[in-house]
């Protein structure tokens, strides 16, 4: 999940006041107009006192703390599996997730795709129709004890379930929600554990 943030800002044809977001890849401003960054626009982004400071000058009123931790975010980035959290030798799964990267990613990352699903710490789930969203019951005995079941699904306009739907499926198995990754340009993926008593 990316950085939000109601922000006062200064650009090179003025002040305005707006929404500040940094999704990976992309940092967003939304005031009276929408401006967007990416890729070499935010090289060299820094922090300077209390603002954010970008390559062609637009400054962005965050405090001292908060635009040192987002000039760390946008210059050193998280990888997706940074973000997922995956450690070596853990023990993954993909079940229908349509992404050509992700097991190269994961092994690379020092997980093992998993032959059956037996003792998954890492579940990859492609859920986008409430069918999908109902088989999540019987995916729970797959999971190791403190494993996780990522629900990947479309995300912005291509979704076909929400969020919403997804947690109240997963929540009426056992499962509590506990992070959501921006999985790539086209998909979110939200994590489930069990419920600790």
């Amino acid at each position: 999940m990316g950085k939000d943030v109601q922000v006062g800002a200064r650009f090179a044809d003025g002040a305005d006041e707006g929404r500040l977001q940094y999704e990976p890849p992309k940092l967003i401003f939304r005031g009276r107009e929408r401006r967007a960054w990416t890729g070499e626009a935010l090289a060299g982004v820094r922090a300077e006192g209390a603002d954010l400071v970008l390559a062609d000058g637009a400054r962005f009123a965050l405090g001292e703390k908060a635009a040192a931790a987002w000039a760390g975010a946008i210059a050193n980035p998280k990888t997706r599996m940074q973000k997922i959290g995956v450690k070596p030798a853990m023990r993954a799964a993909i079940l229908g997730v349509e992404d050509e990267a992700l097991a190269g990613e994961l092994t690379a990352a020092g997980a093992r795709i998993a032959d059956d699903l037996e003792a998954i710490d890492l579940l990859f789930y492609a859920a986008d129709s409430a069918e999908a969203l109902a088989r999540i019951g019987g995916l729970v005995p797959a999971l190791a004890e403190t494993g996780a079941l990522w629900v990947v699904s479309r995300k912005g306009k291509a979704a076909t379930v929400k969020d919403v739907e997804v947690m109240a499926a997963a929540k009426a198995c056992g499962l509590v929600d506990n992070k959501v990754v921006g999985f790539s340009e086209t998909l979110t993926a939200l994590r489930f554990v069990r419920r600790r008593n």
